[in-house]
């Protein structure tokens, strides 16, 4: 079996955060939360990574990410997210500048990625115990009469920020710990010490043990390819009624698999608590959590 790898998806543009988020520093020693996520995935046995990219960050992207993995035992690839990556007889819709969505953004990778793989935001941190988790997972996992897939769960009240709302995908898992469902929730907030999220104008409050994904998800090679399959049906249901902010969510494809019966979803339960940069004001809380963690001796001052 091929030896697992990591997909980073850093395509996104940071409309809320003002910038490009993916290479802002977090510390006095210069480093971005990629590299917090290389040095826990290097230590857990990841040996390859493929970053997806926008064409237009490329530059900038990859003179940080040159400097910072210099000398680091890991091997990179990129692949590109762009809006006109589509199938044949599709076209941008006129005025559609937000990218096609998560799934897409893995689908990017076809023909780049043939082993298992775990996928991650680049400006998300997931902690060490997230990486061993899913590298342990992976390194042992093959498919059989199902794809069999996994996820890093967190729980909700360790993943919200006090800046405004984010978008998590709330999870369901049966006793075996296995993901019975999975639906995504665009504008979760906290007000009055409490969390909820808003549809349609109601605000409908949550657990804050509710278990949600944070897009740290493990797949084989053929995730990519049902994301391929369904990108057409996607874009024949969606375009008609919402041409330019439709997204193809990587959490409803695994909601349609398991419901299909075509795949299981193994949980990996994470205490860890989050640490993101939503939006620019998270900046500073962030940078506090490192240096705690520098000082508890989790990470080197300098790696």
């Amino acid at each position: 079996m091929k030896n697992p790898e990591l997909v980073i998806m850093a395509a996104g543009m940071g409309s809320r955060y003002g910038g490009l988020k993916q290479i802002d520093t977090v510390d006095p020693e210069g480093h971005i939360i990629i590299d917090y996520s290389i040095f826990d995935a290097i230590k857990a046995g990841f040996k390859d990574v493929t970053f997806i990219i926008k064409k237009e960050i490329e530059k900038d992207f990859r003179e940080v990410m040159d400097a910072h993995l210099a000398g680091k035992d890991i091997n990179v690839k990129y692949v590109y997210q762009e809006l006109d990556k589509l199938p044949e007889g599709y076209t941008v819709p006129d005025g559609r500048r937000k990218p096609w969505g998560t799934a897409h953004a893995i689908l990017c990778c076809l023909g780049t990625v043939d082993a298992p793989f775990a996928v991650i935001n680049a400006d998300d941190y997931y902690g060490a115990n997230a990486f061993t988790k899913i590298y342990n997972f992976l390194k042992n996992s093959t498919d059989d009469e199902k794809y069999h897939f996994a996820m890093v769960g967190y729980r909700i009240k360790n993943t919200v920020t006090e800046q405004g709302t984010v978008s998590r995908g709330i999870c369901q898992a049966n006793d075996d710990g296995m993901l019975t469902e999975i639906i995504e929730r665009t504008k979760i907030g906290t007000a009055n010490g409490k969390i909820y999220f808003t549809e349609d104008g109601v605000d409908t409050e949550l657990d804050p043990d509710a278990l949600v994904s944070m897009n740290l998800w493990g797949f084989t090679p053929a995730y990519i390819q049902e994301c391929a399959k369904r990108f057409p049906e996607f874009l024949d249901k969606n375009l008609p009624v919402n041409p330019e902010k439709c997204e193809f969510f990587l959490p409803t494809v695994v909601a349609e698999l398991i419901a299909e019966g075509k795949a299981d979803v193994k949980v990996l339960d994470n205490s860890d608590k989050w640490y993101g940069v939503t939006y620019k004001e998270d900046k500073v809380a962030v940078a506090k959590a490192f240096e705690d963690l520098k000082a508890a001796g989790v990470y080197p001052k300098n790696f």
